[in-house]
């Protein structure tokens, strides 16, 4: 038996399956796969290959030739929580809160590129040199970003991050040690009475996952419009829910919808609660002018290292989109966010909450915070891991009339 090279072997058996079927005709995935194990098998006469290596080879091939390469058994390994494509050569993956590189690469830039037209194009969004960014999804809800030459410099770029298949909930976060019972109670309770609630925190600290999770304590009979970049939420309970996605503009400049459209178009449909999965630009003055116009116990995120800079940014946003005076623009967020949640990965790489605010007033050009629950570290464990609690703070609750309205008992 002579040795061999696995790459070169799959490239062979992809060479053998193109020279034997005609392409143009649509040949069923169980066909294909077919064809290609009687390859394999045809092969392994000439070669030593075990049962293990064999399924591999096959596998290899049929992924390359049908589904995401050398990406597919990544994205089907649930341990993998996110994937780094740093152009053909490099890979990296993140699993439980750590990165690794991976021993594997495309056969090409081209093959990487085909790849990534393949996932963007199921999702109707477009990423060439004209248009070279661009925010997608997998068909399992996973988010897309893909950045091309010549913007990016090593080749192309796609960052993949994956959302577990049930939906994390806040009995999830209390297990992880995310946030404490009595803070878990205090935001259903919230929700349930209709406050605005606004997510902030960095890259990848949780904000779509725990929004999610904020959505689950939603009464099941009202209607919610949720509006999305790239369509991220996992909201099941809930049968009257209109999923809203922004779309690109096409090759010609044209047919671009944005969030801004959305949260304008939101407005005609009887919403009781407007969901906009993150504000990032001039859509901030829209969403806190519908948390202002009835659409109470609203819910967003943003991005931001804590609850004062969230309300930097959001000033920010808004005077990208209009010219209005900043006490206006103080005071607009004041009325309309009831409470700020702050989210972060702190050393050991753990996701905590680490502040829930509420916007007390405005008073002398300045929002007022009230901090009603606070992150506390208590030590460090032996392998580094950070002992600490989220616990409430003595400050009374100053707005309780939502409470009230809702007929509810505010103990805070």
């Amino acid at each position: 038996m002579k040795p061999y090279n696995r790459d070169e072997l799959i490239n062979e058996i992809k060479r053998i399956v193109s020279d034997s079927v005609d392409l143009r005709k649509e040949i069923l995935d169980e066909e294909m796969k077919d064809l290609i194990t009687n390859i394999v098998f045809e092969k392994s006469k000439e070669l030593y290959l075990g049962i293990k290596e064999k399924q591999n080879i096959i596998n290899g091939v049929f992924n390359a030739m049908r589904r995401l390469d050398i990406l597919q058994p990544l994205i089907e390994d649930k341990t993998v929580t996110e994937i780094m494509i740093n152009g053909p050569d490099n890979i990296f993956i993140e699993k439980n809160g750590k990165t690794f590189r991976l021993d594997a690469r495309f056969e090409s830039a081209q093959k990487l590129e085909d790849v990534i037209q393949s996932i963007v194009s199921k999702v109707n969004r477009t990423v060439n040199e004209s248009s070279p960014v661009v925010d997608a999804r997998l068909l399992d809800g996973s988010r897309v970003n893909v950045v091309l030459p010549p913007i990016a410099l090593n080749g192309p770029i796609m960052t993949i991050r994956k959302f577990p298949e049930k939906p994390i909930t806040v009995e999830d976060l209390l297990r992880f040690g995310s946030i404490s019972q009595e803070a878990a109670d205090a935001l259903r309770l919230m929700v349930v009475a209709k406050y605005n609630i606004f997510v902030c925190g960095g890259t990848g600290s949780g904000k779509t996952t725990f929004l999610n999770a904020l959505s689950n304590f939603i009464p099941k009979d009202e209607r919610i419009i949720t509006i999305e970049d790239s369509a991220e939420l996992q909201i099941m309970e809930i049968e009257n829910i209109v999923k809203m996605e922004t779309r690109n503009a096409n090759v010609e400049g044209k047919g671009e919808i944005t969030i801004r459209d959305l949260i304008k178009s939101s407005l005609r449909m009887r919403p009781e609660r407007i969901i906009v999965g993150e504000v990032r630009g001039a859509e901030a003055l829209d969403m806190l002018q519908a948390m202002n116009t009835g659409h109470d116990g609203s819910l967003s995120t943003g991005h931001a290292n804590s609850t004062k800079d969230m309300l930097s940014r959001l000033e920010t946003m808004v005077l990208c989109g209009a010219s209005i005076p900043l006490d206006a623009i103080r005071k607009q967020i004041a009325s309309a966010i009831d409470i700020l949640v702050h989210l972060g990965r702190i050393r050991d790489k753990s996701r905590k909450i680490l502040e829930i605010s509420e916007i007390a007033h405005y008073k002398n050009g300045e929002i007022v915070l009230n901090p009603l629950f606070t992150f506390e570290e208590e030590g460090e464990t032996e392998d580094k891991k950070v002992v600490g609690k989220l616990k409430r703070t003595e400050n009374k609750m100053t707005h309780t009339l939502k409470f009230k309205m809702a007929g509810i008992k505010c103990e805070f």
